[in-house]
């Protein structure tokens, strides 16, 4: 049921998989650099790795926000990282037409969560075969999510995952209710998307604020009640991130969070 990507297993309960990178594709040498860096560190710890990183952002709140290198530029980009370090790679998707154009670079597609409803968004996803990860409305209870799956299901394609990333709590924060997880995995499996739950949403700057050190805390939950694997956006120097770098986790400071998590997993199965 859920072939999903060859170095993905879930009926391999001895650990979860990890989708991470940039918020964006800033430029090739960073893209390669985070890259390398998560490679080596989930070889080492056997972790199944998918590469994150946007060619485009859609969804900005000022006019003058970084949305992009250039579509073709970060696609092709998040191609060659996916071929020089034999890893898959995802992307997120805005509109129908973008499916078919990410599809020929990469190996998942992304639905973000203000989108999930979007039928044409969805079906489009689906059509192209490759995985489709669909985040949780942030407006949404996780019962939603089974009208998403099957969305993509009905269209042909059993490959889809669903993503939690926080549900909206008054007007400039979330919250994670982590009951959702055990329901929406009676549907597929689920991914927690540690650092956009830990986002600080419309800000009178314009720009998103969040809260990075609470990283460990949401992931070691999610862990603990079942997720089949963890989003963790993360840079070198978040401060000079040119997208969500206020919720980002170090780069330097992935290692050390994984291990603690490794210890969660073996705890709880």
């Amino acid at each position: 049921m859920f072939n999903a990507l060859p170095n993905i297993n879930f009926k391999d309960s001895k650990n979860f998989f990890l989708i991470a990178g940039p918020c964006a594709i800033e430029g090739e040498q960073m893209a390669m650099d985070i890259a390398g860096k998560i490679v080596e560190i989930t070889n080492e710890l056997e972790i199944p790795y998918i590469f994150k990183g946007s060619f485009k952002k859609a969804n900005r709140s000022r006019l003058d926000s970084f949305t992009g290198i250039g579509d073709e530029k970060a696609l092709s980009i998040l191609k060659k990282v996916g071929e020089t370090y034999n890893i898959p790679t995802i992307t997120d998707i805005h509109i129908p037409e973008d499916a078919a154009l990410a599809a020929k670079y990469v190996d998942a597609l992304q639905i973000p969560a203000f989108l999930f409803r979007q039928t044409d968004l969805l079906v489009a996803a689906a059509n192209t075969g490759k995985v489709v990860s669909i985040k949780k409305g942030q407006f949404a209870g996780p019962e939603a999510m089974s009208f998403a799956v099957d969305k993509v299901r009905e269209s042909g394609n059993d490959n889809v995952w669903i993503t939690e990333r926080g549900t909206t709590f008054g007007y400039q924060d979330l919250v994670v209710d982590f009951r959702s997880i055990p329901v929406m995995k009676s549907y597929a499996p689920v991914i927690m998307d540690v650092t956009h739950s830990l986002q600080q949403p419309n800000q009178t700057s314009g720009v998103t604020g969040g809260k990075p050190e609470l990283i460990s805390t949401i992931a070691k939950a999610a862990i603990a009640t079942g997720a089949d694997g963890l989003f963790i956006e993360t840079h070198p120097d978040p401060s000079v991130a040119k997208s969500d770098g206020a919720n980002m986790l170090q780069l330097d400071g992935l290692k050390p969070l994984l291990e603690q998590l490794l210890r969660v997993r073996q705890a709880v199965i």
